[in-house]
Protein backbone atom coordinates (compact mmCIF):
# COMPACT_ATOMS: atom_id res chain seq x y z
CA UNK A 1 0.00 0.00 0.00
CA UNK A 2 1.41 3.38 -0.98
CA UNK A 3 2.13 5.69 1.96
CA UNK A 4 2.60 9.43 1.78
CA UNK A 5 5.31 11.47 3.46
CA UNK A 6 3.78 13.14 6.49
CA UNK A 7 3.56 16.57 4.94
CA UNK A 8 2.07 18.16 7.99
CA UNK A 9 5.17 17.35 10.03
CA UNK A 10 7.47 18.70 7.35
CA UNK A 11 5.43 21.85 6.96
CA UNK A 12 5.34 22.41 10.68
CA UNK A 13 9.13 22.29 10.66
CA UNK A 14 9.13 24.66 7.71
CA UNK A 15 7.03 27.09 9.71
CA UNK A 16 9.51 27.09 12.59
CA UNK A 17 12.41 27.57 10.20
CA UNK A 18 10.73 30.36 8.26
CA UNK A 19 9.99 32.29 11.43
CA UNK A 20 13.71 32.86 11.87
CA UNK A 21 14.40 33.98 8.32
CA UNK A 22 14.39 37.53 6.97
CA UNK A 23 12.83 37.87 3.54
CA UNK A 24 15.20 38.87 0.75
CA UNK A 25 14.45 39.92 -2.82
CA UNK A 26 15.33 42.06 -5.79
CA UNK A 27 13.53 45.23 -6.80
CA UNK A 28 13.35 46.67 -10.29
CA UNK A 29 11.82 50.10 -10.70
CA UNK A 30 8.58 50.81 -12.55
CA UNK A 31 8.62 52.97 -15.64
CA UNK A 32 6.36 55.42 -13.83
CA UNK A 33 8.19 57.52 -11.24
CA UNK A 34 5.28 57.52 -8.83
CA UNK A 35 4.91 53.76 -9.09
CA UNK A 36 8.65 53.38 -8.60
CA UNK A 37 8.51 55.31 -5.34
CA UNK A 38 5.54 53.28 -4.14
CA UNK A 39 7.25 50.05 -5.09
CA UNK A 40 10.43 51.02 -3.25
CA UNK A 41 8.44 51.98 -0.17
CA UNK A 42 6.54 48.72 -0.22
CA UNK A 43 9.75 46.76 -0.79
CA UNK A 44 11.43 48.47 2.13
CA UNK A 45 8.44 47.76 4.35
CA UNK A 46 8.61 44.10 3.35
CA UNK A 47 12.27 43.91 4.29
CA UNK A 48 13.49 43.00 0.79
CA UNK A 49 16.63 44.16 -0.94
CA UNK A 50 16.60 46.15 -4.17
CA UNK A 51 18.79 45.65 -7.22
CA UNK A 52 19.58 47.63 -10.33
CA UNK A 53 17.29 47.64 -13.37
CA UNK A 54 18.23 44.82 -15.73
CA UNK A 55 20.43 42.96 -13.27
CA UNK A 56 20.63 39.24 -14.18
CA UNK A 57 18.04 37.23 -12.28
CA UNK A 58 17.31 33.51 -12.15
CA UNK A 59 13.82 32.46 -11.09
CA UNK A 60 13.18 28.92 -9.91
CA UNK A 61 9.66 27.87 -10.91
CA UNK A 62 7.91 24.63 -9.99
CA UNK A 63 4.55 23.29 -11.17
CA UNK A 64 2.72 20.01 -11.65
CA UNK A 65 1.23 18.56 -14.82
CA UNK A 66 1.64 16.20 -17.74
CA UNK A 67 4.28 16.29 -20.47
CA UNK A 68 2.27 18.61 -22.71
CA UNK A 69 1.98 21.14 -19.89
CA UNK A 70 5.70 20.90 -19.21
CA UNK A 71 6.50 21.57 -22.86
CA UNK A 72 4.30 24.62 -23.34
CA UNK A 73 5.28 26.05 -19.94
CA UNK A 74 8.90 25.91 -21.05
CA UNK A 75 7.85 27.83 -24.18
CA UNK A 76 6.31 30.45 -21.90
CA UNK A 77 9.51 30.74 -19.90
CA UNK A 78 11.51 31.10 -23.10
CA UNK A 79 9.14 33.85 -24.24
CA UNK A 80 9.51 35.72 -20.97
CA UNK A 81 13.31 35.56 -21.26
CA UNK A 82 13.01 36.83 -24.83
CA UNK A 83 11.02 39.81 -23.54
CA UNK A 84 13.22 40.25 -20.46
CA UNK A 85 16.75 39.13 -21.40
CA UNK A 86 18.06 39.63 -17.86
CA UNK A 87 15.70 36.93 -16.53
CA UNK A 88 16.40 33.23 -16.86
CA UNK A 89 14.58 30.30 -15.29
CA UNK A 90 15.35 27.09 -13.53
CA UNK A 91 12.33 25.01 -14.51
CA UNK A 92 11.26 22.36 -11.99
CA UNK A 93 8.30 20.44 -13.48
CA UNK A 94 6.67 17.52 -11.67
CA UNK A 95 3.72 15.20 -11.95
CA UNK A 96 0.85 15.65 -9.48
CA UNK A 97 1.79 12.45 -7.67
CA UNK A 98 4.48 13.37 -5.16
CA UNK A 99 4.48 17.10 -5.98
CA UNK A 100 3.51 18.20 -2.48
CA UNK A 101 5.73 15.59 -0.84
CA UNK A 102 8.69 17.25 -2.55
CA UNK A 103 7.41 20.76 -1.83
CA UNK A 104 6.98 20.06 1.89
CA UNK A 105 10.56 18.79 2.07
CA UNK A 106 11.78 21.94 0.34
CA UNK A 107 9.74 24.09 2.72
CA UNK A 108 11.24 22.31 5.72
CA UNK A 109 14.78 22.91 4.44
CA UNK A 110 14.16 26.52 3.38
CA UNK A 111 14.80 25.68 -0.28
CA UNK A 112 11.39 26.22 -1.89
CA UNK A 113 11.57 27.50 -5.48
CA UNK A 114 10.85 31.20 -6.00
CA UNK A 115 7.53 30.75 -7.81
CA UNK A 116 5.33 27.84 -6.80
CA UNK A 117 2.15 26.49 -8.36
CA UNK A 118 -0.16 25.84 -5.41
CA UNK A 119 -3.41 23.93 -5.03
CA UNK A 120 -6.51 24.96 -3.07
CA UNK A 121 -6.03 21.90 -0.87
CA UNK A 122 -2.75 23.13 0.59
CA UNK A 123 -2.61 26.92 0.35
CA UNK A 124 -3.83 27.46 3.92
CA UNK A 125 -1.11 25.22 5.35
CA UNK A 126 1.70 26.95 3.44
CA UNK A 127 0.29 30.41 4.17
CA UNK A 128 -0.06 29.89 7.90
CA UNK A 129 3.39 28.42 8.42
CA UNK A 130 4.88 31.37 6.49
CA UNK A 131 6.35 29.28 3.70
CA UNK A 132 4.80 31.60 1.09
CA UNK A 133 4.91 35.38 0.96
CA UNK A 134 2.10 37.93 1.18
CA UNK A 135 1.49 39.21 -2.34
CA UNK A 136 -0.75 42.11 -1.32
CA UNK A 137 2.15 44.62 -1.40
CA UNK A 138 2.73 43.72 -5.06
CA UNK A 139 -0.94 44.25 -5.81
CA UNK A 140 -0.92 47.55 -3.94
CA UNK A 141 2.10 48.90 -5.82
CA UNK A 142 0.78 47.78 -9.22
CA UNK A 143 3.33 45.05 -9.91
CA UNK A 144 0.57 42.42 -10.07
CA UNK A 145 -2.60 43.60 -11.80
CA UNK A 146 -5.73 41.91 -10.42
CA UNK A 147 -8.27 44.37 -11.85
CA UNK A 148 -9.69 41.75 -14.27
CA UNK A 149 -10.11 39.05 -11.60
CA UNK A 150 -13.42 38.98 -9.77
CA UNK A 151 -13.30 39.75 -6.07
CA UNK A 152 -14.73 36.38 -5.06
CA UNK A 153 -12.12 34.50 -7.10
CA UNK A 154 -9.26 36.71 -5.93
CA UNK A 155 -10.27 36.36 -2.28
CA UNK A 156 -9.95 32.59 -2.45
CA UNK A 157 -6.21 33.22 -2.09
CA UNK A 158 -6.67 35.47 0.95
CA UNK A 159 -5.78 33.51 4.09
CA UNK A 160 -6.35 35.42 7.34
CA UNK A 161 -5.72 38.77 5.65
CA UNK A 162 -2.69 37.52 3.71
CA UNK A 163 -2.88 37.29 -0.07
CA UNK A 164 -1.03 33.99 -0.26
CA UNK A 165 -1.52 33.32 -3.98
CA UNK A 166 -2.90 34.75 -7.20
CA UNK A 167 -5.55 32.58 -8.84
CA UNK A 168 -4.55 31.64 -12.36
CA UNK A 169 -7.69 29.81 -13.40
CA UNK A 170 -10.97 28.49 -12.14
CA UNK A 171 -12.16 24.96 -12.54
CA UNK A 172 -14.55 22.37 -11.26
CA UNK A 173 -15.02 18.66 -10.99
CA UNK A 174 -15.99 16.75 -14.11
CA UNK A 175 -16.32 13.23 -15.43
CA UNK A 176 -14.07 12.70 -18.42
CA UNK A 177 -14.94 9.95 -20.86
CA UNK A 178 -14.00 8.36 -24.16
CA UNK A 179 -17.04 8.17 -26.50
CA UNK A 180 -15.42 5.41 -28.56
CA UNK A 181 -15.54 3.04 -25.59
CA UNK A 182 -19.27 3.62 -25.11
CA UNK A 183 -19.85 3.16 -28.84
CA UNK A 184 -17.96 -0.13 -28.66
CA UNK A 185 -20.18 -1.17 -25.75
CA UNK A 186 -23.27 -0.15 -27.68
CA UNK A 187 -24.53 2.11 -24.89
CA UNK A 188 -25.21 5.81 -24.53
CA UNK A 189 -22.44 8.08 -23.32
CA UNK A 190 -22.61 9.37 -19.73
CA UNK A 191 -25.31 11.92 -18.99
CA UNK A 192 -26.70 11.66 -22.52
CA UNK A 193 -30.23 12.57 -21.47
CA UNK A 194 -29.62 15.30 -18.91
CA UNK A 195 -28.90 14.98 -15.20
CA UNK A 196 -27.66 11.62 -14.01
CA UNK A 197 -27.22 10.04 -10.57
CA UNK A 198 -24.54 7.97 -8.87
CA UNK A 199 -26.68 4.90 -9.55
CA UNK A 200 -26.50 5.80 -13.24
CA UNK A 201 -22.72 6.23 -12.94
CA UNK A 202 -22.29 2.81 -11.36
CA UNK A 203 -24.55 1.19 -13.94
CA UNK A 204 -22.61 2.78 -16.82
CA UNK A 205 -19.27 1.62 -15.42
CA UNK A 206 -20.49 -1.95 -14.95
CA UNK A 207 -22.09 -2.04 -18.38
CA UNK A 208 -18.84 -0.99 -20.04
CA UNK A 209 -17.05 -3.80 -18.19
CA UNK A 210 -19.69 -6.38 -19.08
CA UNK A 211 -19.85 -5.51 -22.78
CA UNK A 212 -16.21 -4.69 -23.57
CA UNK A 213 -14.13 -6.25 -20.78
CA UNK A 214 -12.60 -2.82 -20.21
CA UNK A 215 -12.60 -0.73 -17.07
CA UNK A 216 -15.73 1.34 -16.70
CA UNK A 217 -13.84 3.92 -14.61
CA UNK A 218 -10.11 4.12 -13.87
CA UNK A 219 -9.88 5.78 -10.50
CA UNK A 220 -9.09 4.87 -7.04
CA UNK A 221 -7.69 8.36 -7.38
CA UNK A 222 -11.06 9.21 -5.84
CA UNK A 223 -9.31 8.77 -2.48
CA UNK A 224 -5.94 10.27 -3.46
CA UNK A 225 -7.24 13.50 -1.97
CA UNK A 226 -10.52 14.70 -0.48
CA UNK A 227 -11.82 16.74 -3.45
CA UNK A 228 -14.40 14.29 -4.77
CA UNK A 229 -15.35 13.18 -1.26
CA UNK A 230 -15.90 16.85 -0.37
CA UNK A 231 -18.39 17.02 -3.25
CA UNK A 232 -20.06 13.81 -2.02
CA UNK A 233 -20.39 15.22 1.51
CA UNK A 234 -21.90 18.45 0.15
CA UNK A 235 -24.40 16.36 -1.81
CA UNK A 236 -25.52 14.98 1.56
CA UNK A 237 -26.21 18.48 2.86
CA UNK A 238 -23.11 18.69 5.05
CA UNK A 239 -19.58 20.05 4.80
CA UNK A 240 -16.28 18.20 5.00
CA UNK A 241 -14.78 20.39 7.72
CA UNK A 242 -16.32 22.31 10.61
CA UNK A 243 -16.37 26.11 10.47
CA UNK A 244 -13.52 26.33 12.98
CA UNK A 245 -11.55 23.64 11.10
CA UNK A 246 -10.96 21.71 14.32
CA UNK A 247 -12.98 18.65 13.26
CA UNK A 248 -14.85 17.02 10.42
CA UNK A 249 -18.00 18.92 9.50
CA UNK A 250 -20.36 15.98 9.04
CA UNK A 251 -21.72 13.84 11.88
CA UNK A 252 -22.94 10.69 10.14
CA UNK A 253 -20.21 8.17 9.27
CA UNK A 254 -22.66 6.47 6.93
CA UNK A 255 -21.80 9.20 4.42
CA UNK A 256 -18.24 7.86 4.11
CA UNK A 257 -19.38 4.24 4.40
CA UNK A 258 -21.65 4.64 1.38
CA UNK A 259 -18.85 6.35 -0.58
CA UNK A 260 -16.37 3.55 0.11
CA UNK A 261 -18.94 0.82 -0.50
CA UNK A 262 -19.81 2.29 -3.91
CA UNK A 263 -16.21 2.25 -5.05
CA UNK A 264 -15.48 -1.18 -3.54
CA UNK A 265 -18.51 -2.60 -5.32
CA UNK A 266 -17.18 -1.26 -8.62
CA UNK A 267 -13.72 -2.70 -7.92
CA UNK A 268 -15.12 -6.09 -6.95
CA UNK A 269 -17.06 -6.12 -10.23
CA UNK A 270 -13.88 -5.31 -12.15
CA UNK A 271 -15.51 -2.11 -13.37
CA UNK A 272 -13.14 0.22 -11.49
CA UNK A 273 -9.40 -0.01 -11.02
CA UNK A 274 -8.44 -1.56 -7.70
CA UNK A 275 -5.48 -0.10 -5.79
CA UNK A 276 -2.90 -2.32 -7.50
CA UNK A 277 -4.28 -1.59 -10.98
CA UNK A 278 -4.44 2.10 -10.17
CA UNK A 279 -0.78 2.13 -9.10
CA UNK A 280 0.12 0.66 -12.49
CA UNK A 281 -2.04 3.22 -14.29
CA UNK A 282 -0.24 6.03 -12.47
CA UNK A 283 3.09 4.94 -13.96
CA UNK A 284 1.77 5.44 -17.51
CA UNK A 285 1.34 9.21 -17.35
CA UNK A 286 -1.81 11.03 -18.36
CA UNK A 287 -1.17 10.88 -22.10
CA UNK A 288 -1.08 7.06 -22.04
CA UNK A 289 -3.78 6.51 -19.40
CA UNK A 290 -6.62 4.04 -20.18
CA UNK A 291 -9.39 6.53 -20.95
CA UNK A 292 -7.12 8.34 -23.41
CA UNK A 293 -6.05 5.11 -25.14
CA UNK A 294 -9.56 3.67 -25.26
CA UNK A 295 -8.98 1.02 -22.59
CA UNK A 296 -11.43 2.51 -20.09
CA UNK A 297 -14.66 4.44 -20.26
CA UNK A 298 -14.57 7.18 -17.61
CA UNK A 299 -12.40 9.04 -15.14
CA UNK A 300 -13.25 11.42 -12.29
CA UNK A 301 -11.26 14.52 -13.20
CA UNK A 302 -11.50 18.30 -13.67
CA UNK A 303 -13.04 20.56 -16.27
CA UNK A 304 -9.81 20.89 -18.27
CA UNK A 305 -9.46 17.13 -18.80
CA UNK A 306 -10.47 16.95 -22.48
CA UNK A 307 -8.72 20.22 -23.28
CA UNK A 308 -5.36 19.34 -21.75
CA UNK A 309 -5.27 15.96 -23.52
CA UNK A 310 -6.68 17.07 -26.86
CA UNK A 311 -3.22 16.88 -28.43
CA UNK A 312 -3.16 13.10 -27.93
CA UNK A 313 -6.90 12.36 -28.26
CA UNK A 314 -9.16 15.06 -29.65
CA UNK A 315 -12.31 12.99 -29.08
CA UNK A 316 -12.38 12.97 -25.28
CA UNK A 317 -15.38 14.61 -23.61
CA UNK A 318 -16.41 15.91 -20.19
CA UNK A 319 -19.72 16.05 -18.39
CA UNK A 320 -21.15 17.10 -15.03
CA UNK A 321 -20.51 14.60 -12.21
CA UNK A 322 -23.55 12.66 -10.96
CA UNK A 323 -26.20 14.89 -9.42
CA UNK A 324 -27.93 14.36 -6.07
CA UNK A 325 -31.66 15.00 -6.05
CA UNK A 326 -31.48 16.11 -2.42
CA UNK A 327 -28.80 18.73 -3.12
CA UNK A 328 -28.36 19.38 -6.86
CA UNK A 329 -26.18 22.47 -6.23
CA UNK A 330 -23.30 20.76 -4.44
CA UNK A 331 -20.76 21.78 -7.10
CA UNK A 332 -18.54 24.81 -6.73
CA UNK A 333 -16.24 26.82 -8.96
CA UNK A 334 -12.84 26.39 -7.37
CA UNK A 335 -9.42 27.84 -8.12
CA UNK A 336 -7.60 25.67 -10.64
CA UNK A 337 -4.23 26.74 -9.28
CA UNK A 338 -2.51 29.62 -7.53
CA UNK A 339 0.88 31.15 -8.22
CA UNK A 340 2.77 31.89 -5.01
CA UNK A 341 6.18 33.26 -4.07
CA UNK A 342 8.22 31.49 -1.43
CA UNK A 343 9.07 33.48 1.67
CA UNK A 344 12.74 32.52 1.27
CA UNK A 345 12.98 33.79 -2.33
CA UNK A 346 15.69 36.36 -2.94
CA UNK A 347 14.04 37.53 -6.16
CA UNK A 348 10.53 38.32 -4.95
CA UNK A 349 10.08 41.48 -7.03
CA UNK A 350 11.02 39.85 -10.32
CA UNK A 351 8.97 36.80 -9.36
CA UNK A 352 5.96 39.09 -8.86
CA UNK A 353 6.49 40.66 -12.31
CA UNK A 354 6.61 37.18 -13.82
CA UNK A 355 3.35 36.17 -12.08
CA UNK A 356 1.65 39.28 -13.45
CA UNK A 357 2.81 38.38 -16.98
CA UNK A 358 1.82 34.72 -16.57
CA UNK A 359 -1.70 35.61 -15.42
CA UNK A 360 -2.46 38.68 -17.55
CA UNK A 361 -0.44 38.80 -20.74
CA UNK A 362 -1.73 37.85 -24.17
CA UNK A 363 1.70 36.40 -25.04
CA UNK A 364 1.61 33.96 -22.14
CA UNK A 365 -2.01 32.95 -22.56
CA UNK A 366 -1.72 32.51 -26.31
CA UNK A 367 0.82 29.80 -25.54
CA UNK A 368 -1.08 28.30 -22.58
CA UNK A 369 -4.47 28.43 -24.35
CA UNK A 370 -6.44 27.77 -21.15
CA UNK A 371 -4.88 24.33 -20.62
CA UNK A 372 -4.75 24.98 -16.87
CA UNK A 373 -8.45 25.83 -16.74
CA UNK A 374 -10.65 28.83 -17.48
CA UNK A 375 -8.40 31.90 -17.01
CA UNK A 376 -9.21 33.99 -13.94
CA UNK A 377 -8.72 37.23 -15.88
CA UNK A 378 -11.84 38.37 -17.75
CA UNK A 379 -9.60 40.23 -20.21
CA UNK A 380 -7.70 37.05 -21.00
CA UNK A 381 -10.94 35.10 -21.43
CA UNK A 382 -12.20 37.75 -23.84
CA UNK A 383 -8.90 37.72 -25.74
CA UNK A 384 -8.94 33.94 -26.15
CA UNK A 385 -12.58 33.84 -27.24
CA UNK A 386 -11.96 36.57 -29.84
CA UNK A 387 -8.62 35.16 -30.99
CA UNK A 388 -10.17 32.48 -33.18
CA UNK A 389 -7.39 30.16 -32.03
CA UNK A 390 -9.27 28.12 -29.45
CA UNK A 391 -9.85 24.53 -30.46
CA UNK A 392 -13.13 22.70 -29.97
CA UNK A 393 -12.17 21.28 -26.56
CA UNK A 394 -11.07 24.65 -25.22
CA UNK A 395 -14.35 26.19 -26.36
CA UNK A 396 -16.27 23.35 -24.72
CA UNK A 397 -14.38 23.92 -21.46
CA UNK A 398 -15.45 27.58 -21.41
CA UNK A 399 -19.06 26.50 -22.05
CA UNK A 400 -18.80 23.89 -19.28
CA UNK A 401 -17.81 26.64 -16.83
CA UNK A 402 -21.15 28.31 -17.53
CA UNK A 403 -23.04 25.03 -17.16
CA UNK A 404 -21.43 24.36 -13.78
CA UNK A 405 -23.06 27.50 -12.37
CA UNK A 406 -26.44 25.76 -12.61
CA UNK A 407 -25.18 23.07 -10.22
CA UNK A 408 -23.12 25.25 -7.88
CA UNK A 409 -23.38 27.02 -4.55
CA UNK A 410 -20.88 28.90 -2.38
CA UNK A 411 -17.44 27.35 -2.53
CA UNK A 412 -16.04 25.76 0.63
CA UNK A 413 -13.26 27.62 2.40
CA UNK A 414 -9.67 26.58 1.61
CA UNK A 415 -8.75 23.36 3.35
CA UNK A 416 -7.38 23.60 6.89
CA UNK A 417 -3.88 23.18 8.23
CA UNK A 418 -3.12 19.49 8.46
CA UNK A 419 -4.96 18.65 5.21
CA UNK A 420 -1.97 16.60 4.02
CA UNK A 421 -2.19 14.35 7.08
CA UNK A 422 -5.98 14.23 6.80
CA UNK A 423 -5.65 13.21 3.16
CA UNK A 424 -3.15 10.51 4.07
CA UNK A 425 -5.51 9.14 6.72
CA UNK A 426 -8.41 9.22 4.27
CA UNK A 427 -6.49 7.30 1.63
CA UNK A 428 -4.94 4.76 3.99
CA UNK A 429 -8.25 3.89 5.65
CA UNK A 430 -10.04 3.75 2.31
CA UNK A 431 -7.39 1.41 0.92
CA UNK A 432 -7.76 -0.90 3.90
CA UNK A 433 -11.47 -1.08 3.14
CA UNK A 434 -10.79 -1.67 -0.57
CA UNK A 435 -8.32 -4.45 0.27
CA UNK A 436 -10.82 -6.03 2.67
CA UNK A 437 -8.56 -5.47 5.66
CA UNK A 438 -11.34 -3.68 7.52
CA UNK A 439 -14.99 -2.91 6.98
CA UNK A 440 -16.09 0.38 5.46
CA UNK A 441 -17.71 1.22 8.81
CA UNK A 442 -14.45 0.67 10.68
CA UNK A 443 -12.55 2.65 8.04
CA UNK A 444 -14.97 5.59 8.40
CA UNK A 445 -14.71 5.49 12.19
CA UNK A 446 -10.91 5.32 12.10
CA UNK A 447 -10.76 8.22 9.67
CA UNK A 448 -13.02 10.33 11.89
CA UNK A 449 -10.82 9.76 14.94
CA UNK A 450 -7.56 10.38 13.10
CA UNK A 451 -8.87 13.40 11.19
CA UNK A 452 -10.32 15.05 14.28
CA UNK A 453 -7.04 14.53 16.15
CA UNK A 454 -5.08 16.08 13.28
CA UNK A 455 -7.45 19.01 12.85
CA UNK A 456 -7.72 19.86 16.54
CA UNK A 457 -3.94 19.72 16.87
CA UNK A 458 -3.26 22.00 13.90
CA UNK A 459 -6.07 24.58 13.91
Amino acid sequence: MKRFVKKGMCLGLAGMMMAGLAACGSSQGSTDAGQTAAAEATTAAAGTQSSAEGEPVTIKFTWWGNQSRHEYTQQMLDKYTELHPNVTFEALPNGWDGYFDKLSTQAASGSMPDVVAMDYLYITTYAKNNSIADLQPYVDNGTIDVSAISEDVLNSGNIDGKLAGIVGSTGSLAVGYNPAVFEEAGIEVPNANGDWTWDDFVAKAKEVKEKTGKLGVTSTGVVDDTNLFNFWVRQHGAQLFSDDKKSLGYDDDQIMVDYLDMWKDLMDAGAAANPDEYAQIQTLGQEASPVVTGDAGMINENNNYASKLSSVNENLEITIPPVSESNPKAMWNKPGYFLCISETSKVKDEAARFIDWFINSEEANEIMMAERGVPSSSKVREFLVNSGKMNEKQTEMFAYADTVLNYSSTAPAPDPIGIAEVGESFKNNAYQAFYGQMSSADAAAAFRKEANDILSRNN
